[in-house]
């Protein structure tokens, strides 16, 4: 919604121009509803829709004449509510709150009234004796409110189905309670009588039929595992919710005149100036202009240390100014920032569903009526055979109870559920479930250098003169002539002269000649700062030899792959200076974290083979390909994988970005750009170059996870059926046995909350 919608408006329902939204679906109680309201959605012309059960959403996509509210009533005539989906998620929050609290209510009371239930009929019928006038009644009033009120969730749901000719998993819950209750009644008000009173033992008593009891424990066991579900909905939600409301609400922008003006943040457009004071959260992608401060921006990344930023630097929208005021220029805005982004990711990697799992709905949607086919087989195969019609009855309920298909359809959804909130605290993202699949085929990471594995932030490392000149003098001029520069070599040289010598002379004369440096006339000398070797082309002055130690000293440094500028002043060398990209602190760790997870490594860059191979050796790489355009990028991924090689590839820049997308895996490093992150599978938010490989562990993690949820569910359907038609399951067994699949599946999804901690976690 926009911020300016207020109270009691109703907004007006529209698609957005990408013609995307994202609905929340409300009613949905198993795997077989969100097919059928998927099926229902794509029967749409001009509609393509995913259903994610665990999150209760669908996102669809819409070709521009179809309106939602079309989709909307094409959700409700299939007996489901649907909503457009607030990204600040307050109603699907207050429904799923309202939802617990109800299951909550309902289950203590169904509890505490089936368990002296369970105890006066377990008495009842071992011991027919204990039995007194009336004792028929109080069984059913014990039982009435449980099978009843307790239950009416799962009748209110079956009959919504019924309405609209179709059936779920709440048609077998409920028509197994009624029939457990009818044929109970029954048992204990006409089967129950004269001779049977004077038979002893559970099977003999009411002519073998079933009590109260059964019907009433069954509803408990399924309440607490709908229950245990929608916490663990809500505990997976809470961390979206937290990201989602990091956003600010208000935004204080700086008029044409300096002037303050505070906006509802929807007002805030690209361009706009605005004010960070200490404690406000950023409101929008951006520079800052003016101001020093330190940023939190734990919520983004999950960094615990501040980030000292100053004009220049780049902020990002839900980051929180820790002190300092600043002045920032918005680049972007609303839905572009890196938190809408981040949190689209989210949601598409939430609606993913692996092949197996679409199996898994498609056999959750024709589940149930095979089910109620079967619980009928069973009753008759158990009359026509000469068995008691009580126990053909516990049979025929047994498999109504166990065979409900939640743990099938809970199997992916609760997994990526929780695993890419898991990853989104510690800055990890998944876009899309192939992200998963690739990861667990991986065996080679390429890595890129620049802006990976090293800062992508020259500096000057070393400072060289010839004898009778000072470093300050040194750099006093190559910084003059530097600081009118726009190369990166030149704002480092210029940045270290500011910061040793303080104001620095002006510049006339200045020319810069591409590839090879600049010379301009300082303090009335010409001073030159060039590449080694660059002087001979277009000289400013007659160029003499440099001293031979100083010909030495910047051999050294290139063989240690560093950039080498010698500066001269009126055509003679007064000194050299040595520049590096800094490595990341991390980038050594995150390469030991490649090999325990027995990948190898490769380092691709666009550098000169002196460097790439000095930054290799460094980090114990041993495979390096140097002097590589972002199309030789490419040719390197497509070569691996014609060697057999599934790779994976890290990267940041735009020029990663077709390398990105041509591997198997591509991981997007850093604050990245826009490209990258479109490009890659995995984007990882953070600083610490570790948290790549540990994206990789919790991808494979998280893909073990789901397809052990889904062997379970598979295998506990398989076996567990025939065992319930052949009366080897009696039903309370079958109820528990069936929650506890569920539960089951939740709780194996939930691990992945604590395996999402950062590097070395995952192996």
């Amino acid at each position: 919604m926009s911020a300016a919608t207020h109270a009691g408006e109703e907004a007006p329902v529209a698609a957005p121009a990408a013609a995307r939204v994202s609905l929340s679906i409300g009613g949905m109680t198993c795997g077989a509803c969100a097919a059928r309201v998927e099926r229902t959605l794509n029967a749409l012309d001009g509609v393509l829709a995913q259903v994610n059960y665990a999150a209760e959403r669908a996102t669809v996509t819409l070709r521009p004449d179809v309106p939602v509210h079309r989709v909307i009533h094409q959700v409700a005539s299939s007996g489901y509510s649907a909503e457009l989906l607030d990204h600040r998620l307050a109603p699907a929050h207050d429904e799923l709150e309202r939802r617990i609290r109800s299951l909550r209510t309902r289950l203590l009371a169904a509890a505490a009234l089936s368990l002296p239930l369970c105890d006066t009929s377990i008495v009842f019928s071992i011991e027919p004796a204990a039995r007194f006038a009336g004792w028929r009644w109080l069984m059913v009033a014990l039982a009435a409110p449980v099978v009843s009120w307790a239950a009416w969730p799962f009748y209110r749901a079956a009959v919504r189905s019924a309405r609209h000719r179709t059936t779920n998993m709440d048609t077998l819950v409920s028509i197994g309670i009624v029939v457990s209750t009818v044929w109970s009644l029954y048992s204990i008000f006409f089967l129950d009588a004269g001779a049977h009173h004077a038979q002893r033992g559970l099977a003999a008593s009411s002519g073998g039929g079933v009590y109260l009891d059964i019907p009433a424990a069954v509803t408990s066991f399924l309440l607490a595992g709908r229950y245990f579900e929608a916490w663990s909905k809500r505990r997976s939600a809470d961390a979206m919710r937290a990201l989602a409301a990091v956003g600010a609400r208000h935004v204080v922008v700086l008029d044409a005149a300096g002037n303050e003006h505070r906006l509802a943040i929807a007002q805030l457009r690209a361009g706009d100036r605005f004010v960070v004071r200490p404690g406000e959260t950023v409101a929008a992608d951006g520079q800052v202009q003016s101001g020093q401060a330190a940023i939190d921006r734990s919520v983004m990344t999950g960094e615990s240390r501040p980030v000292d930023v100053r004009p220049g630097d780049a902020v990002l929208g839900g980051t929180v100014a820790l002190g300092g005021r600043l002045i920032v220029r918005a680049n972007e805005v609303g839905e572009h920032t890196q938190l809408g982004h981040m949190l689209r990711l989210v949601e598409r990697a939430q609606n993913e569903k692996a092949a197996v799992q679409r199996l898994a709905d498609r056999i959750s949607g024709v589940f149930v009526p095979a089910v109620i086919a079967l619980a009928l087989a069973t009753l008759l195969v158990w009359q026509l055979t000469g068995n008691p019609l009580a126990t053909a009855a516990g049979a025929s309920l047994s498999v109504l109870i166990i065979a409900c298909p939640c743990a099938l359809g809970l199997a992916t959804p609760a997994a990526l559920l929780v695993a890419s909130w898991a990853g989104a605290r510690t800055g990890i993202f998944f876009n899309g479930y192939g992200a998963l699949e690739a990861s667990r085929q991986i065996d080679t990471v390429v890595l890129d250098k620049t802006g990976t594995l090293t800062e992508a932030h020259l500096r000057v490392v070393a400072c060289e003169t010839v004898e009778g000149v000072e470093q300050s003098e040194l750099l006093r001029l190559a910084g003059a002539v530097e600081r009118a520069s726009e190369h990166p070599v030149a704002h480092a040289i210029a940045a270290l002269a500011e910061q040793r010598c303080g104001r620095l002379p002006e510049v006339a004369s200045f020319h810069a000649t591409a590839g090879v440096g600049a010379h301009g006339s300082v303090e009335g000398h010409v001073v030159a700062v060039a590449r080694r070797g660059g002087h001979e082309h277009e000289p400013p002055a007659p160029a003499l030899a440099p001293a031979p130690a100083l010909v030495e000293r910047c051999r050294a440094w290139e063989r240690l792959g560093r950039t080498v500028v010698v500066v001269s002043r009126d055509g003679a060398a007064i000194g050299a200076l040595a520049l590096a990209d800094t490595m990341r602190p991390s980038a050594a760790g995150a390469v030991e974290e490649f090999k325990r997870l027995g990948l190898r490594c490769v380092l691709l860059t666009g550098d000169n083979d002196t460097t790439a191979n000095a930054v290799a050796a460094s980090l114990g790489i041993a495979e390096v390909v140097a002097r590589a355009l972002p199309a030789a990028k490419v040719d390197v991924i497509r070569s691996l994988q014609r060697e057999g090689r599934r790779v994976a590839m890290v990267g940041d820049g735009v020029n990663d970005a077709p390398a990105l997308a041509a591997a198997d895996l591509g991981l997007a490093v850093g604050s990245g750009t826009d490209a990258a992150i479109n490009a890659a599978d995995l984007i990882v938010m953070r600083d610490d170059l570790r948290f790549a490989a540990s994206a990789i562990g919790l991808a494979r993690s998280t893909l073990r996870t789901i397809r052990r949820n889904l062997a379970w569910a598979f295998a506990y359907n398989l076996v567990a059926i025939p065992l319930a038609a052949l009366g080897l399951l009696d039903p309370l067994i079958a109820a528990g046995a069936m929650a506890l699949s569920s539960s089951f599946v939740v709780w194996s999804s939930s691990r992945l909350r604590s395996a999402a901690r950062g590097p070395a976690q995952w192996r």
